[in-house]
């Protein structure tokens, strides 16, 4: 089962910056890789940042705890990341939902993930630079490292999505087979059903193609997508080059008067 995304808008070369500020009662629903944290030659390279937390911590009382961050990583390697500084996380494509008042909702993992992850791991141990993540409900194998094993990781992952059941998600560098049943966007309107976000306009921020779930989610429910990075088909509206922008654009949210308009 291979995941697809309908992308339908121009390249986002042409697509300008986000407003500086926000609709009333906006959420903002944020990637970290690509996004929040600038993507390192492993996962494991990204840590805590005191300027993330700080900014972070701003964002929420400017938004009144309207804040999550859903990516493919784990719950726990997002805690570590983030330094506690967002209670409501999207884990594992949003396998794995923490609510704002810290409630988790979990999926089972997929029975096909144990062959999956057997193979993935031989195929790591054949190629110097090939790295494989173990997400519990999802496995990864990351090709950042070794870009020539490029066809042959995906052409794995095909054949394994095939004959597992496993969901393939073809991302930055890397190929993930993951447990059915959600993704990016399926979390966003999980939160939205649900305090602090019911009934507030979604913003989703992200880099990589898993994100365009997010995108397509927003869209549909009144809000926007940014897309984060170098310009390709999206179905985000807006456009930041890179995380150094983000973080510009996301400090002039949470600084005072600047998350809302003045306006209804």
């Amino acid at each position: 089962m291979t995941a697809a995304h309908t992308v339908s808008r121009l390249e986002s070369v042409d697509l300008a910056p986000p407003p500086i500020a926000l609709p009333r009662r906006s959420a903002l629903f944020l990637d970290l890789d690509g996004t929040l944290a600038p993507i390192m030659p492993r996962p494991d390279d990204v840590g805590p940042d005191p300027r993330r937390a700080r900014v972070l911590a701003r964002l929420r009382d400017a938004l009144d705890d309207r804040v999550a961050v859903v990516s493919g990583r784990a719950l726990t390697n997002l805690d570590y990341i983030l330094d506690g500084a967002i209670p409501a996380i999207g884990a594992v494509h949003g396998l794995v939902r923490r609510s704002a008042d810290g409630q988790v909702v979990e999926r089972e993992p997929h029975a096909g993930l144990a062959d999956a992850r057997r193979i993935l791991v031989e195929l790591a141990h054949c190629e110097r630079g090939l790295l494989f993540e173990d997400k519990g409900l999802s496995v990864a194998l990351h090709y950042r490292n070794a870009p020539a094993c490029a066809e042959a990781v995906i052409e794995a992952g095909e054949r394994l999505s095939q004959s597992t059941g496993l969901v393939l998600q073809l991302g930055d560098m890397v190929v993930e087979l993951r447990t059915p049943g959600a993704d990016k966007g399926a979390a966003v309107t999980a939160f939205l059903r649900e305090a602090p976000f019911l009934g507030s306009t979604p913003i989703f921020v992200g880099d990589d193609l898993t994100d365009e779930d997010g995108f397509a989610a927003v869209n549909r429910l009144g809000g926007f997508g940014v897309l984060v990075g170098a310009p390709r088909p999206t179905e985000a509206r807006y456009h930041l080059k890179d995380t150094k922008a983000v973080f510009t654009w996301l400090e002039g949210l949470a600084a005072p008067q600047g998350a809302v308009e003045v306006t209804a």
